[in-house]
Formats: structure tokens, sequence, C-alpha cells
């Protein structure tokens, strides 16, 4: 199984998510994270896709995709030919047993608490995919009350000769 990257750059208009998505559920392909967000240019969104399978069916993700009409470019990344980052908001249960050990995971794992009342914090990370799962499983034996993903940005690294545009 290989994990690809999919940066599609779509016209921003309604109903092309929903086509998108189609396309994956009809072939049976899985979405393993989703982000979409408009680009400098407001008539213009930028899906990044993280998807897995073997060699055919990240061919054929590809192929699909630049077939549809609202899809505007297809740029397909390795994980190590890219910057990946991904934005989690989670919120824990604590007591004063636990607080300082979940101040020391945050500093470890340059998280933030960005909210806190008498018995919740909400911590922030913005870090790699990895990092964050890295960050939930530290915190499994914490009360996890609540958990804000917002799933893989990817953008291809630079390059002297960069031609992404």
């Amino acid at each position: 199984m290989k994990t690809r990257i999919y940066s599609v750059l779509v016209e921003n208009r309604s109903g092309v998510l929903c086509k998108v998505a189609g396309l994956f559920s009809r072939r049976c392909f899985n979405i393993d994270s989703l982000a979409v967000g408009e680009t400098d240019d407001p008539e213009v969104s930028c899906m990044t896709i993280v998807s897995s399978g073997d060699e055919r069916t990240i061919e054929q993700i590809e192929k699909q995709l630049n077939k549809k009409l609202d899809v505007i470019k297809v740029k397909t990344f390795a994980e190590q030919q890219c910057v990946t980052r991904e934005l989690m908001l989670i919120k824990v249960k604590y007591n004063k047993n636990n607080r300082r050990e979940i101040m020391e995971i945050c500093e470890s794992m340059k998280a933030e608490i960005v909210d806190m009342s008498k018995h919740f914090m909400m911590l922030q990370i913005c870090n790699t995919p990895e990092k964050v799962k890295i960050l939930i499983q530290l915190l499994q034996s914490i009360s996890i009350v609540e958990v804000a993903r917002t799933g893989t940005l990817a953008l291809a690294k630079c390059i002297e000769n960069d031609d992404s545009k």
C-alpha cells in the first residue's frame, strides 16, 4: 500500500466537492484525509486529498481526477516530496494530578493551550500528521473530550527551478 497526496486545483463553485468525492465513492477509493480551501484567487480552490492503495489504484485516482471538468490541475506527491501540516484542536478534562503532565506533553510536542476552564483545557497543534497522531496517543491516558482536525495540507518542497505555478 502506497500513500499519495493529491493537490487538486478546482473551480471554486458549488457541487465541485460533491463531484470529486463521488468519483472516489463510485470507484471504492478511500479518502484518508480531505482539506479544501480557497487559494489566492477567489475563483479557485485547492483540495488536498490523501489516499492510499496499490500502484494501479494510485494511477487511476490521478487519471480520474484529471478527467473532471471542474478540475484545473492535479499534482501528485509522495510524502517525502512535500511539506505537510495538519491543525488539530483537542479538548481534555484535567485535574490537579495530571495538569502538569499535560503541560509537559504540550511543551515537548510544541502544542499550546488555547483555552482553559476549571476542569477543561483546549490544546492546539499545527504539525505533521504523524506528530498530531503522537499527541493523541500521549493524551489517551488523560480524558480526551473532543477532537477537531483539519486534514492534511501539502505543498511541494521548495526547489530552485520551482515551476509549480
